[in-house]
């Protein structure tokens, strides 16, 4: 079934172009894409966040990220100047302070956070309301998929393809039983590696394995059905090939499986894994045995966010 979507308080704002703001936050959830059954089709919005401030400055400053990533070609800068083009709206200098607590290792869609901030930046500094669907498609354009930014800019869990210019969502409400526990070990996992490592072709058994099952996970999710959830969550599309990536998949995996998960996948491509599990006690199991088999592991246990990107003025 198919959700409304939460609005905060500050997206009812002027609309007027010429009505700018002296300063805004931005508040993206981190996301994690393909939930095993889904490749390049779901997304689901999680309650961590990245953080963006943005001040009209006399000249570009940026805090809060490494030097080198504070430059010109900040994503955050650069996504912030696609969206003036795309609304029609005067470029200005900014001063951006970021804080995310998404890890680096890759998994957990800190790029797309940093995309949906600038263009939603753009119109809030402006004076104008979050305008959703064209932050989602213009996002979209510029990550080059819409499962993380989907997610992102919609809260909850999200299908999405793209049509023409446009990206086309359906969202649910995930049950609030079911908790992610998040692991991020201490290596990266390249996207270009993880996309070169999938097979050129599919055979149709295969196909007809996925989509039945993908449709089930979101059924499942949905209710919060953890044996459905064991049952569905069997990718054949790229977690075979992508594993073999991730030095520490298997004996996460086992761990997870043995304290109680009642799924664990590869979140987006990597290196960043997730496993699903019914209710605190679970979870907390399955995120102390992970923690105590890999002290260096980075592990969250997070729920499900119903809320997308917000902005406050002020």
């Amino acid at each position: 079934m198919r959700k409304g979507l939460p609005v905060s308080a500050a997206e009812g704002g002027r609309g007027a172009k010429g009505a700018a703001a002296g300063a805004v936050r931005v508040s993206v959830p981190a996301t994690s894409a393909n939930l095993g059954v889904g490749f390049d089709v779901l997304g689901l919005a999680l309650d961590l966040a990245a953080e963006f401030a943005f001040e009209p400055a006399d000249t570009l400053r940026i805090d809060g990220c490494v030097s080198e990533l504070a430059g010109e070609d900040n994503l955050v800068w650069t996504s912030y100047l696609c969206g003036c083009r795309e609304f029609g709206l005067e470029a200005r200098p900014l001063h951006i302070t970021e804080s995310c607590a998404i890890p680096a290792a890759g998994g957990l869609g800190s790029s797309s956070t940093c995309v949906v901030a600038g263009i939603a930046a753009a119109q809030a500094l402006a004076g104008l309301p979050l305008d959703r669907e064209r932050t989602l498609s213009l996002a979209t354009a510029i990550e080059g998929h819409p499962d993380n930014v989907a997610p992102a800019v919609m809260g909850g869990l999200v299908s999405s393809y793209v049509e023409g210019s446009s990206t086309v969502t359906t969202r649910w409400v995930v049950a609030d039983n079911l908790r992610f526990v998040c692991m991020a070990p201490p290596y990266r996992v390249l996207t270009r590696d993880a996309r070169r490592a999938l097979p050129a072709m599919v055979p149709t058994s295969t196909v007809s394995w996925q989509v039945g099952r993908c449709l089930a996970m979101v059924s499942a999710m949905a209710k919060g059905d953890a044996g459905a959830i064991r049952a569905c969550c069997h990718d054949r599309i790229h977690e075979p090939y992508r594993a073999p990536l991730i030095p520490d998949y298997q004996m996460l995996r086992d761990v997870a499986n043995e304290n109680g998960a009642c799924a664990f996948l590869i979140s987006g491509s990597g290196a960043t894994m997730v496993a699903i599990a019914d209710g605190d006690e679970r979870a907390a199991s399955v995120a102390g045995a992970a923690g105590a088999a890999m002290p260096q592991l980075w592990v969250r246990t997070l729920r499900a966010s119903e809320h997308g990107t917000t902005v406050r003025r002020g």
